[in-house]
Formats: structure tokens, sequence, C-alpha cells
């Protein structure tokens, strides 16, 4: 397997992935990932999976380390950023109902959790989301179907007034 191409290929998502997870520490722990994948690139089996699939689940257990490593925080929150003008209104909108988003993903268990997370933020399919988290295709579809059930339900449950953003 050639190791330039993925390198210059996958880094982006990648740190994405690792930034909306760790964000800290996320341009560390992509170095650490290419590092062992570099070391791992022989185990790799295409027959198994695609190479940004491997890549993630690399990225997965450099994750689960530092984790590991650091003080048990639960499920990370967003980091603060600045937004453009243009994006405001979105932001806003966003932001009234990403507490209760936070919230009904924190109580997903956690297979579920990351398995939607990777479909949604990391638009991994969830074939390779499978991968990532060593769980069979089928089993990784029944879970998604459930956590994303859970999630609308606890959206649809949230007061109107949570979901619209207005001031109760």
């Amino acid at each position: 397997m050639a190791f330039e191409p993925l390198v210059e290929r996958h880094s982006t998502a990648l740190h994405g992935y690792l930034a909306r997870r760790a964000p800290t520490a996320a341009d560390d722990l992509l170095s650490e990932v290419w590092l062992r994948a570099f070391g791992g690139r022989s185990v790799f089996d295409p027959a198994r999976g695609t190479p940004r699939a491997w890549l993630f689940g690399v990225a997965r257990h450099v994750l689960a380390a530092h984790w590991r490593g650091a003080e048990p925080a639960g499920f990370p929150g967003p980091e603060p950023v600045a937004d453009p003008w243009q994006a405001v209104d979105r932001r806003l909108d966003a932001m009234a109902v990403a507490p209760l988003i936070r919230e009904a993903l924190a109580e997903l268990p956690a297979v579920e959790r990351e398995l939607l997370l990777l479909v949604i933020w990391e638009q991994l399919t969830p074939a390779e989301a499978a991968l990532v988290v060593g769980v069979p295709q089928g089993t990784a579809r029944s879970r998604l179907h459930r956590a994303r059930a859970r999630l609308r339900g606890a959206l649809n449950a949230a007061p109107l007034a949570a979901r619209t953003g207005e001031l109760a």
C-alpha cells in the first residue's frame, strides 16, 4: 500500500474526527495515528474494508488510549469557535438544540454513539463504521437505527421553546 497518498487523502478527515473529540490534542493524536498506521501497514487487509475505514479504526484506538490516559470527562463538548457573520443565524439555531443533542448523545450506549458520529460527522458508510468499531454490518445498521430513533425521540420530547431556541 502506497502510504503518502493515504496521508494526503485522509489527514483532513482524520484530524476533524480527532478535533471533535479531543480538540486540544488533535494535532498530537493525528501524528500518533500516522505513526501507528505506518507501523501497522503490513496488517491492512483490503478484503476486510477500505483504507479509510482502517485509518478511522486506528484513530479510534489512538483516541481511546488518549482518553484512558486523561482524566475522565465524559462525552467531549464543542470547543468555542469564532463564527463568521454569514453563519451566525445557523449557529444560533444549532446552539439552541445543541444541549439537547449533546444530552441525548451522552445517554446512548458508547457503541451506538460512536457509530452514529462516524456516519454523521465523519461521513463513513455504515459498513465502514462497523469495521471501525468492530461489529458486524447488520449489527451496526440496527444500532444506528436505534440510535437515530432515540435521538429523534429525545428531540421530539423536548419542549418546543428548547427546540426553537425561544426563551421560556
